[in-house]
């Protein structure tokens, strides 16, 4: 299966705007939801699970249902190790060394384990207790674990559905399901983590996201693929909306919150919810850069640097929470400790970084590959 640029560039392009999001800087808030009322985590999700779908979609059609299912058993254990070491990194030494230079920011993300260290590494473990920067990959993990029984119904008796029961496990989300499920749990399991120290992502609406990803690469499999074309009128109503909502975004007064202090208004673009309009904002954003993004490949450059960032998407993503927990370490949550030349060194060191790991992961992979001259690399699932 040939390596798919485009989709690794985007997903290289996400990591760059989570690594801007996430450190501690003057471009934290401008580049936070750069197109909209949409992070750069609903992107990444999404082209993770589109290629989850290309690649172990293309396994279980050459191989088998067992096959693939393996394949995506092996990946979720290479996920939850990355975890284990994060964890690990987190408690025993950023705890450590924030505890000791007093920095605030770093007391934030542990102070569960700080209270309860022995309990907090336990259920962190058992993917419960989720510290702030570190919930993403569990919920990786638990939608990897699930994606071959879909995938196998979808490929055997079609993805309406699959589909169907995941908007339907959305919709509850937003009516706080999760929630009751998880004291339901609670009760019945003796679970002594606080809701709150869950993580901030609610799975069970951003399953959604990742299925309707699965569904989109595996569908290309298909005899007769579904089209990714809509009616003009659609596409205008989509390039609208995305004008409209980015000019709201960073030319609004209330910045990236839509609607200021109104809390309530706010909750329809919730990010943890994966809320409806923010739901909306993606659709749209999704539907320009299928109708103009071929387009637009034409006349740019290849962003190579993107693709290689993108090629080694998981490696890469933990580097740059290491990065985040060192800096926050180093400087703290307050960006006005460094002059404007200091964001910048900072940047540039571990963006540098990142992309040394991105090279070595990519050597690593060359070396360690036998050559074959049939079968071109696929891309990485996660």
């Amino acid at each position: 299966m040939r390596r798919l640029w485009e989709i690794d560039a985007l997903r290289g392009l996400m990591l760059v705007l989570m690594t801007v999001t996430h450190l501690p800087s003057r471009l934290t808030d401008p580049l936070g939801q750069p197109f909209g009322f949409v992070s750069a985590a609903e992107g990444f999700v999404l082209l993770s699970a589109f290629v989850c779908g290309l690649v172990y979609g293309g396994i279980g059609h050459q191989k088998g249902v067992a096959a693939m299912r393996q394949a995506f058993w092996r990946r979720a254990v290479t996920v939850y190790l990355c975890q284990a070491a994060l964890l690990l990194f987190l408690f025993f030494v950023i705890a450590g060394l924030g505890l000791r230079a007093d920095q605030p920011a770093v007391h934030e993300r542990v102070r569960y384990f700080i209270a309860y260290p022995h309990q907090a590494f336990v259920w962190a473990l058992a993917l419960v207790h989720e510290p702030a920067l570190l919930d993403i990959l569990p919920m990786y993990i638990l939608f990897m674990l699930a994606s071959p029984w879909v995938m196998a119904y979808g490929m055997r008796h079609g993805w309406k559905r699959p589909l169907m029961v995941s908007a339907g496990l959305w919709l509850l989300a937003q009516f706080g399901f999760t929630n009751l499920l998880y004291r339901v749990a609670q009760a019945l399991l003796g679970i002594p983590v606080p809701i709150d120290e869950t993580g901030s992502f609610d799975s069970l609406a951003w399953q959604f996201l990742w299925f309707a990803g699965l569904w989109l690469g595996c569908s290309r499999h298909d005899a007769l693929p579904p089209m990714l074309e809509f009616p003009a009128g659609v596409v205008r109503a989509a390039v609208v909306t995305v004008i409209v909502v980015m000019l709201w975004r960073h030319l609004g007064p209330t910045g990236q919150a839509p609607f200021g202090s109104h809390d309530a208004l706010n909750e329809w673009f919730d990010k943890w919810r994966l809320a409806p309009l923010r739901l909306l904002n993606l659709v749209a954003i999704g539907i320009v850069v299928l109708r103009y993004g071929p387009t637009w490949l034409k006349h740019l450059p290849r962003p190579r640097v993107l693709e290689t960032l993108g090629s080694a998407s998981l490696s890469v993503f933990c580097a740059h929470l290491v990065a985040v927990f060192v800096v926050l370490v180093v400087w703290g949550g307050d960006f006005h400790v460094r002059p404007w030349w200091g964001d910048a060194l900072m940047l540039g060191v571990v963006f540098g970084a990142l992309y040394g790991v991105a090279i070595g992961v990519a050597r690593w992979e060359a070396r360690v590959k036998p050559p074959s001259r049939k079968k071109a690399a696929r891309p990485q699932s996660a």
